[in-house]
């Protein structure tokens, strides 16, 4: 490619993604500077791979792009990883809100669980920035040799092809959860140092379930707690429970809006949304 297509490419490219990171902030209703810079910054073509693709609405079947021109890229659509297992890059909107929610500082820890091939990846570390330390957790060995070509440049995110449920995670700031699970793993929350943020989809495999966003507090066993969003994810291995999704099912249909807080310890009260046998989640902030 001769120098002059390949600056008009590029600028093409930049063009598409400043447009791409305001159209997704003003969907998520969010005026953070930050994290439409990271969503201008971060290119999605290599975490695609190559095109035509499949995009997706969510509820409504997979289309395939006419051609690979980036531009289908920079869409506000689920985008297929592997479109039969229904693995996808998430919808930028949806993330754009999560990440707002967690409020990420530069030079923080970050525990990413369920990578992909890494784009939001790259958008933690552009967050977190070269200060900053991102960990990226992925078990499928094929989507995580993905993700390491991707993220390869980046110097502050180590990945780790691996469970994200498993003893030995590094104290954070903020794990960022890209897996459905029936409950909030004991192994993130004694991860989390103090005021330390968890935001993970409480949405066991096939139950539309919701963002919830936890704090670690400085002491205590009542954790502020409140769904985000509304969220549906593939399911994360090692927290499913059949029973639970079709409680937390039923529960959803209750004023989830109201949670405030999770419990760690004492039994479920009238405030009680949701309770599991080791944790519950309350209407009452404390």
């Amino acid at each position: 490619m001769d120098c002059s297509v390949a600056a008009a490419s590029q600028a093409r490219s930049e063009k598409l993604r400043a447009f791409f990171a305001k159209l997704i902030c003003t969907a998520a209703k969010l005026d953070d500077p930050r994290i439409e810079e990271a969503f201008r910054a971060v290119r999605r073509e290599p975490f695609a791979g190559p095109g035509p693709w499949w995009l997706n609405q969510g509820a409504h079947p997979y289309v395939q792009t006419p051609d690979d021109d980036p531009a289908f890229l920079y869409q506000d659509l689920l985008l297929a990883l592997d479109r039969e297992r229904g693995i996808n890059i998430g919808m930028p909107s949806a993330h754009a809100m999560w990440l707002g929610s967690c409020k990420i500082k530069p030079a923080e820890t970050v525990v990413q669980i369920g990578v992909g091939s890494g784009y939001y990846t790259a958008i933690l570390a552009h967050l977190t920035g070269a200060d900053g330390r991102v960990y990226a957790y992925e078990i499928d060995e094929v989507l995580a040799a993905r993700a390491h070509e991707n993220l390869k440049d980046l110097s502050q995110v180590e990945l780790r092809t691996q469970s994200g449920v498993a003893p030995g995670l590094p104290k954070a700031d903020l794990i960022y959860v890209c897996a459905g699970a029936a409950e909030p793993s004991r192994i993130w929350l004694d991860a989390l140092r103090p005021q330390g943020r968890l935001l993970f989809p409480l949405a066991p495999q096939g139950v539309f379930g919701g963002m919830l966003l936890i704090t670690r507090p400085d002491q205590g066993a009542v954790w502020p707690a409140k769904f985000v969003t509304r969220a549906a994810f593939i399911g994360c291995i090692g927290l499913q429970d059949e029973d639970a999704g079709r409680r937390l099912a039923e529960a959803f249909s209750n004023d989830w809006e109201k949670v405030r807080s999770l419990r760690l310890d004492g039994a479920p009260d009238e405030t009680s949304w949701y309770a599991a046998d080791s944790w519950w989640l309350s209407t009452a902030e404390e």
